[in-house]
């Protein structure tokens, strides 16, 4: 309980029980607290105290469980912070809620949550209070701290004056964990070390660098793997290839074929047809390398999951498209499922009216675009004459649509990925477009609720991020690829050349 003393300074106190049923008050802040009192002092100054700010928790919650021998502590104004997404009917409302049931567990057993409880990596995690009125003996740098930041009601700025005050009763390091840029910059300039959190982000190189890998081999290997369609070549010539990556063999500077490296250690060839064949449709021919490694991906029976990276135009979107509706035809899949994460770019319109189908076209109209492409019959371009009613009968209505045949008849699915949680999903061949805005956590749900025989296809562009919650390196579509890189059932692709247009390649390139 916080009290006001006599010279105006606030003083914490706790209640012990007495003999005969009262309480008498301890005093434990104002000047004569103790350090440990508030959790200011580490458990031992042999590891270091890591603070965590809200949105890694946000983030990740079991960012509690990753810092292993090191002392984690968590103020009490980032619980203040959690409190007000917990109610949140969303993930990062889950997440909230989560952090909060794992704190509660573990500060079961404390006697006091501010002196730290033992967790299992062999570190300690506790709370901190950050209270300036029972802190009078503030050091220079903290003074400092608050006249350049003389707002000390924002929680971002009772985070960075905490570990000033951690910095100043430890001798082991103070590290801020956070994924805030702006307040990496503020901790940095008053001399507060500071971190981005990188457990679940991917090395750099592997969302920048989008060429195809080139394993050199002999005239005869070459010769021989075009006759027999595969190879094998020792461990030393394919280190750092992954199962079922997509790799160029080549002698001297023309003469390559692709090929990929199957589970069983063998390079073998693409085994592609030459178009992809839509019914009453449009046929759809690869147009460059990527692409063929694509549907060779698409069309494997043994790989259940396709990871794409690709920038705007390269045909993420339609190639998958297409692949799943000529193996639907062909009935290796019951139907397909197309999918998308509901984030906007830049400012909304409001609230869409209609049922849920109406709502979610705008989001979904880059599918039905795709669609429509891949499944109009093939007529005469230009506008179409419009047909007179008959004598004495009433005008045609609209034909629909093939694409809405197969909507009505549920062989086709193109649905919110919001209500996925929950479902299990057998024999589909799933898309999901735009994966990039996925955080891990939902990217985990989605990959979880394949059931057997189904296939899942992530697309995205790393590089197109309209989510503030996840980056480049940290987003759902990285985050799969990085976790289940070399599982025999697992592929990847990613797309460097653009076929939509010389505008949008060029776009794409230099803006």
């Amino acid at each position: 309980m916080i009290h006001r003393t006599e010279e105006g300074q606030s003083a914490l106190f706790e209640e012990t029980p007495e003999h005969g049923g009262g309480a008498r008050r301890k005093r434990v802040g104002g000047e004569s607290a103790k350090p440990t009192d508030f959790g200011l002092t580490a458990p031992s100054q042999l590891a270091k105290n890591y603070v965590l700010d809200t949105n890694v928790l946000l983030h990740d919650p079991a960012a509690l469980e990753r810092f292993q021998e090191n002392h984690l502590c968590i103020l009490v104004d980032v619980l203040s912070e959690l409190d007000k997404f917990k109610s949140e009917q969303t993930e990062r409302g889950a997440n909230a809620r989560r952090v909060h049931r794992r704190l509660t567990e573990m500060f079961s057993c404390a006697e006091k949550v501010t002196r730290g409880v033992t967790t299992e990596g062999g570190g300690t995690v506790r709370l901190v209070i950050y209270d300036p009125a029972s802190c009078p003996k503030n050091s220079d740098q903290l003074n400092r701290f608050h006249r350049i930041f003389p707002d000390r009601e924002r929680v971002d700025h009772r985070i960075l004056a905490a570990c000033l005050l951690l910095m100043q009763h430890n001798v082991a390091p103070v590290v801020l964990v956070t994924k805030d840029i702006n307040m990496q910059l503020k901790a940095r300039s008053v001399g507060i070390e500071c971190q981005d959190y990188l457990n679940d982000k991917v090395d750099a190189r592997e969302v920048s660098n989008y060429d195809v890998r080139r394993i050199e081999v002999d005239p005869s290997e070459l010769h021989r793997f075009a006759s027999a369609g595969e190879l094998a070549i020792s461990e030393d010539r394919t280190s750092g290839v992954a199962i079922n990556e997509y790799v160029l063999l080549g002698t001297g500077e023309k003469q390559t074929i692709p090929a990929r490296l199957a589970p069983d250690g063998r390079f073998v060839r693409l085994n592609i047809p030459e178009v992809l064949k839509i019914p009453d449709g449009q046929s759809l021919k690869p147009l460059n390398l990527g692409q063929r490694c694509l549907i060779d991906a698409l069309l494997n029976p043994d790989i259940s999951l396709v990871t794409c990276y690709g920038h705007a135009g390269t045909g993420k979107t339609l190639v998958a498209v297409a692949a799943g509706l000529h193996e639907m035809f062909n009935r290796k899949y019951n139907g397909i499922t197309v999918s998308r994460p509901v984030v906007a770019m830049g400012d909304q319109l409001g609230f869409l009216p209609g049922s849920l189908d109406e709502k979610m076209r705008p989001w979904l109209q880059p599918i039905h675009d795709a669609l429509d492409l891949l499944m109009r019959p093939n007529t005469p371009l230009g506008p179409r004459r419009k047909q007179q009613p008959k004598a004495g009968g009433a005008a045609p209505s609209a034909m629909k649509k093939p694409y809405e045949l197969l909507m009505e008849q549920g062989i086709l699915e193109i649905e919110a990925l919001c209500y996925i949680r929950g479902r299990s999903i057998p024999n589909r061949f799933f898309i999901l477009d735009e994966a990039q805005q996925l955080t891990p956590q939902e990217a985990k749900t989605i990959v979880t609720r394949m059931s057997r025989d189904s296939k899942l296809v992530l697309v995205g562009d790393p590089a197109q991020i309209d989510n503030p919650y996840v980056d480049s390196r940290s987003n759902g579509l990285v985050y799969t690829r990085n976790r289940l890189k070399g599982q025999p059932f697992v592929g990847h692709v990613a797309l460097n050349r653009g076929e939509r247009s010389e505008l949008a390649e060029a776009g794409a390139q230099l803006m």
